[in-house]
């Protein structure tokens, strides 16, 4: 079985290191040497045609990794340039015996002076985790300048100029195309803004053992499409419809009838043994015709709602809700039910304004609802997408799934989900929806609130990613993901 990938934070990487050097007995020198071979071999192997390369190295060791490169790149008959900005000369010990191998081998060190050398492809050997300032000037000037030419970019243990554990940039940062991330995953290049620098991820664990992990806390857990056959089990053969739950969608005020409807199809194509819809009278018909499996009524206020509420074991309100009398009253008596919820659109913005622990909840928050329910901003919601989902988690006591790149899913006791899936294409309205419809249908077939979260966030954003290698990111609606949901919730 595949599991996922832990990740941790810098600070634990770098205690990993010293382990390897204080126990092992390895040497500084010894690792820089197998990080660079390990990026060589994966430079060779993803950009097989590449001849002439430049290596960009800054002052510690992540700049001795890339002398490291440098060297082999030249011994395997590459042109190679090394470049380095001003006053960035090695520091420590093991990059400078790097440094004086790359020379003794005939190579040339160049001080960056606003122009770059011809290549085809570069390395980012600049900065390591230690960084959690902004670049200075001349090292911001050569990022810059590398970035302009829009070559592709290997970035070593991380692009230089992002922080590692927070996954954002205090300022300009390489963009790369691949990520050789040294001994371990470092959780801030998998969320929020790190997914527009990092390009494709790999790890290596430079050949140490596995001990060299242990004693050390996962901070999170990488989650991929291979990780859904965990969640989702086959069913077995004397299966009935009362086994796999009955979801009740509440949404769609009048003009707004079309976000309950993806709600109620998205919970059918995940499986849900019953979905029904509780929406304002103009809208019935429209649904009924569109999708005659979703069992929809007519509900103009809340005492109606009340005898769907008893029959349904899961409640997914909110899409297409509305913030008017209407959408309150269903809203709170939904919420004041104990039945479990799965809560989106307005339904987190009636929260927001009336805050209380709803530990019954599953709330799925894009950062925008999320910045409201934390009252801040959203660029502080996406400047530690971690600290805003523990904050989430504190103040109303129940799963929160913070939406965008990398979804982060957290609950009380748990450790953070990371959801590698999902592509910009998905960045649209109804998406959210569709994803309450799945995440509500996989909690109504007996999937814990946490579980449910997970394994509905990346089913959604598997079904995206495929639906999206068909015809394109650009124009992907919805409804697209409908068959690819179906297909994707039967692993093999």
């Amino acid at each position: 079985m595949n599991l996922p990938l832990p990740l941790y934070r810098p600070a634990q990487v770098r205690d990993m290191d010293r382990r390897a050097l204080t126990e092992l007995g390895l040497s500084g020198y010894e690792l820089m040497g197998r990080a660079g071979a390990a990026a060589w071999a994966l430079l060779r192997k993803r950009w097989p045609q590449a001849r002439s390369i430049a290596v960009a190295c800054g002052p510690g060791n992540n700049g001795g990794d890339g002398y490291v490169l440098a060297r082999l790149a030249k011994a395997a008959g590459c042109r190679v340039q090394v470049l380095v900005a001003p006053g960035a000369d090695p520091r420590t010990p093991d990059a400078q015996r790097c440094a004086r191998d790359w020379r003794a081998a005939g190579g040339v060190t160049r001080i960056f002076d606003g122009d770059l050398p011809a290549a085809e492809i570069w390395v980012d050997a600049i900065y390591g985790l230690g960084l959690t300032r902004a670049p200075g000037d001349a090292t911001q000037a050569m990022i810059e300048r590398i970035n302009a030419t829009r070559l592709p970019v290997l970035a070593l243990d991380l692009p230089s100029g992002l922080d590692a554990d927070r996954g954002n940039a205090e300022g300009v940062a390489i963009r790369a195309q691949a990520t050789l991330s040294f001994i371990a995953g470092k959780r801030g290049l998998h969320t929020g803004p790190a997914r527009d620098y990092v390009g494709e991820v790999f790890i290596d664990g430079l050949g140490l053992p596995a001990d060299v992990l242990q004693g050390f806390d996962t901070q999170a857990r990488l989650y991929r499409a291979e990780n859904l056959a965990a969640g989702l089990a086959p069913r077995h053969a004397n299966a009935h419809k009362g086994e796999y739950g009955h979801l009740l969608c509440v949404g769609g005020e009048v003009g707004m009838g079309g976000a309950v409807r993806l709600c109620a199809e998205a919970a059918l194509r995940t499986g849900v043994g019953l979905a029904s819809v509780a929406t304002r009278r103009e809208g019935v018909a429209a649904l009924v015709a569109a999708r005659p499996e979703a069992m929809t009524h007519a509900v103009e206020d809340a005492d109606a709602l009340h005898d769907l509420i008893r029959k349904a074991d899961v409640l997914a309100v909110g899409p297409g809700l509305g913030q008017g009398p209407w959408g309150r009253s269903l809203f709170e008596t939904a919420a004041l039910s104990g039945k479990p919820l799965i809560l989106d659109a307005d339904a987190l913005n009636l929260l927001a304004l009336h805050p209380r622990e709803l530990p019954q909840a599953i709330l799925t928050p894009h950062p925008g609802e999320a910045a409201r329910l934390l009252d801040c901003s959203n660029d502080q919601i996406q400047a530690d997408r971690y600290a805003a989902v523990d904050a989430l988690v504190k103040k109303f006591a129940c799963v929160i799934v913070l939406k965008g790149a990398g979804t982060l899913v957290g609950a009380p006791g748990e450790i953070t989900a990371v959801i590698d899936a999902g592509n910009p294409g998905m960045a649209t309205g109804g998406m959210g929806d569709v994803l309450t419809g799945v995440i509500g249908a996989l909690h109504a077939q007996h999937l814990s609130r946490f579980d449910a979260a997970v394994f509905g966030a990346l089913l959604h954003g598997a079904a995206g990613d495929i639906a999206a290698r068909v015809d394109g990111e650009r124009g992907l609606l919805p409804s697209d993901l409908f068959p690819h949901l179906r297909r994707m919730a039967n692993p093999e």
